[in-house]
């Protein structure tokens, strides 16, 4: 059995510390108030049995919390007293320091909460342990000068979560919808070089390429850019082979027709759109960002984003060349291919992709069988979406966070070149354990927990107010976002719309459950779970009425705090079944992941949850190997393309380095119980020795997880 020591450090379970850590207190008081050693034994033995039957590696504050409490279970007061004593006069020596351990722990690679909290990053490389570095020392200033006392408490106590606390203390915004068509249209600036409109398709991939790595420094988040803003380079690409073709031919004493010089031309077209292609793909893959990780960057495809004709075509060509280049994959270091993370994919289904015989639907059987074998692309319903966002069809920023509605001074809808000014999550599982399920006293506490989010929101937002565009040039002077003059302060993107700010929720599943006696899928706890749902949204609307700040509820895709979720609550309310006994809480609105349910009532049920999370919501299907049943795959297309704003296809992309096994690489419990990722073929438990492709929560991670995660993907049941 294992324990996480205070700077995030792993090591043996050894009761005899506890027991040397009793006897200590107990000789502090006099001997008519000591424990009898039997009873030492008997805490000693029973803190052993709570640790083993929590399933996981208890820190060391939950094991002291267990003793004292074993020790007043004992009626030893005195000696209770004199431990807790003790354990204060211990903290206040650690607070000086604990930054300092916590670095040098990462930099040990000894920090076991640092190598898993981030699926993609590597915390052995040293730009991630740079980045870790200045995180550490950033949450550090955060929590002792920026943040109010109560939301520091608030988020130690797993009440909410204050999210990338360790990029707080810059003033640094969340996610961003970039406006890559100003930036190539119009000329852009990076590292302060000019960088002008460019002639050729592959030109424009090489720019944007440049563009993502500037942007992922400069914020915390994900970003987005769409392939209709490279579209139209093909065609200047196209004129310029053409003039090439010709001046060849007429040097050679040869003569083309225009039709064999077109159709030259075009093969030329072709191989520059796989070049550029490539590019993008490589290239982000590649490159590491000043945070120590390649960018979080999602690729749109949506064909009715480009007027219908050559421009429309191009795109499905461009579109076409990327599902066929991700359907491949890329290799790893042992030369064979694998699923990479990024870039995000998001396929639009539209009228004319959605039927056999529509136009465009080579490309859709194309996404079906890149999806089967890569996990992306996601997709999105330009049907449903039109529905819910007044006509309109635009990609999400990075993984799921979606932007408010919004027209500009001259009445257009704009959405490319805004951004989300940060997260607050709100842990709806304690609310309702802290309500003991009394309706009333739910709802009290629950306005209780919102206007601490709302504290919390405003700090992020007050971090932004002021800031000049100089802290970030590629985002607020040369087009990324907007183009405002040097020294001008950001204030006005921060208003009206132009950005959002969002309220995060998480655990909606077993907060219901609690109240309710049963889980929001059945008939007669939905309407409670939708009642949770409409009251955020209340709540947002009369936010943005009073500061005029575009808040939105938000399905927060957690990752580790999930983890730390569980912890809280179990530490705060024991283990009570179908609602603390896991060692993750369900993310956002989504069904359990241990519920049995078919993937087209799951799609159907959650698309009532997510038209009431209108910042941010992804449903998914979990599905075996779909690569010989396209079909299917196709079918759950067509049905989110009728019922579902934006969905995804789980599925498994595994290789084994040592043997060379290619599929489904499983998590089993090892000696000590903590949960371990192994070949099925050669037992290899190596995780430098596999790659191993999950979808974390809406986006693919490749770097392994903390327990609790790692026990949700492991009780995943399939929905196909």
């Amino acid at each position: 059995m294992k324990i996480i020591k205070r700077s995030g450090a792993e090591e043996e379970f050894h009761i005899s510390k506890i027991e040397a850590a009793i006897v200590k207190a107990n000789h502090s008081v006099p001997e008519k108030d000591r424990l009898t050693q039997e009873q030492i034994q008997k805490i000693c033995q029973e803190v052993t049995r709570l640790c083993e039957a929590m399933g996981r590696a208890l820190n060391v504050e939950e094991i002291q919390d267990l003793v004292e409490n074993g020790i007043m279970e004992q009626h030893a007061f005195a000696v209770a007293r004199n431990y807790i004593t003790y354990r204060y006069e211990r903290a206040l020596v650690r607070r000086a320091n604990s930054t300092d351990k916590q670095i040098l722990s990462l930099l040990e690679f000894d920090n076991e909460e640092v190598k898993q909290e981030n699926s993609n990053k590597n915390p052995t490389v040293n730009s991630v342990q740079r980045d870790y570095m200045a995180g550490e020392v950033s949450k550090d200033i955060t929590r002792r000068f920026l943040l109010p006392r109560e939301i520091v408490e608030a988020h130690d106590n797993g009440l909410i979560h204050f999210h990338d606390s360790d990029y707080f203390a810059q003033h640094m915004h969340n996610c961003c919808l970039v406006n890559l068509e100003d930036m190539l249209q119009n000329g852009t600036v990076i590292s302060g070089t000019m960088i002008e409109k460019p002639h050729s398709f592959s030109t424009a991939c090489n720019i944007a390429t440049q563009i993502i790595a500037q942007i992922a420094s400069s914020q915390y988040g994900g970003q987005s850019i769409s392939l209709a803003h490279l579209a139209p380079f093909v065609d200047v690409s196209r004129h310029r082979f053409r003039k090439e073709v010709q001046k060849e031919y007429e040097a050679a004493g040869l003569t083309l027709s225009e039709g064999q010089m077109n159709e030259v031309a075009e093969q030329r077209v072709l191989e520059e759109i796989n070049r550029g292609v490539q590019m993008i793909q490589y290239q982000v893959i590649t490159l590491m960002t000043t945070n120590g990780q390649a960018p979080f960057v999602t690729v749109f495809m949506y064909l009715n984003e480009v007027p219908e004709g050559r421009t429309r075509d191009d795109l499905a060509l461009v579109i076409g060349e990327a599902l066929r280049q991700r359907i491949q994959g890329v290799k790893n270091e042992s030369g064979v291919y694998i699923t990479p993370a990024f870039p995000k994919l998001i396929y639009v289904l539209e009228e004319d992709n959605i039927t056999e015989g529509g136009r465009y639907w080579h490309l859709t059987k194309l996404a079906a069988e890149c999806t089967a074998k890569r996990m992306v692309p996601d997709y999105i319903s330009e049907k449903v979406m039109k529905e819910l966002k007044e006509g309109n069809c635009y990609t999400c920023m990075g993984c799921r966070s979606f932007l408010t509605v919004y027209k500009n001074e001259e009445g257009n809808y704009k959405f490319y070149g805004r951004f989300n000014q940060g997260v607050v999550t709100l842990n709806l599982v304690d609310i309702a354990c802290s309500s003991e399920g009394d309706r009333e006293k739910f709802w009290e506490i629950f306005d209780s927990r919102l206007e601490l989010c709302r504290k919390a929101l405003m700090s992020r937002h007050n971090r932004l107010k002021g800031v000049p565009s100089d802290v970030a040039p590629i985002l607020w002077q040369y087009g990324a976002l907007a183009r405002l003059k040097k020294g001008e302060k950001i204030d006005r993107l921060l208003y009206d719309g132009y950005s959002t700010i969002s309220l995060g929720y998480a655990g909606l599943c077993e907060c219901t459950y609690y109240m309710t006696g049963k889980p929001h899928t059945d008939a007669e706890a939905e309407p409670f779970a939708l009642e949770v749902m409409q009251r955020m949204n209340d709540a947002c609307k009369r936010w943005k009425a009073e500061t005029k700040i575009d808040f939105s509820v938000y399905g927060t895709p957690l990752e580790s705090t999930t983890y730390k979720f569980a912890k809280c609550l179990q530490k705060r309310f024991g283990v009570i079944p179908n609602v603390t006994d896991k060692n993750y809480i369900t993310n956002s609105y989504h069904v359990h992941v241990t519920e049995d349910i078919d993937a087209f009532s799951k799609l159907r049920f959650e698309a009532k949850f997510q038209r009431l999370s209108p910042g941010g919501a992804i449903s998914y299907v979990e599905v075996p190997n779909m690569s010989h049943n396209l079909e299917a795959v196709l079918e759950l297309m067509r049905y989110i393309y009728d019922n579902i704003m934006y969905a995804e296809l789980n599925t498994k992309s595994d290789f084994c380095q040592i043997c060379g096994f290619d599929g489904e690489i499983a998590v089993v419990p090892d000696e000590d119980g903590k949960l371990v990722w192994e070949c099925p073929n050669c037992k290899n438990r190596n995780q430098d020795k596999m790659n191993v492709a999950r979808r974390t929560c809406g986006y693919i991670g490749t770097q392994f997880w903390n327990q609790g995660r790692t026990q949700e993907i492991k009780e995943r049941v399939l929905h196909l």
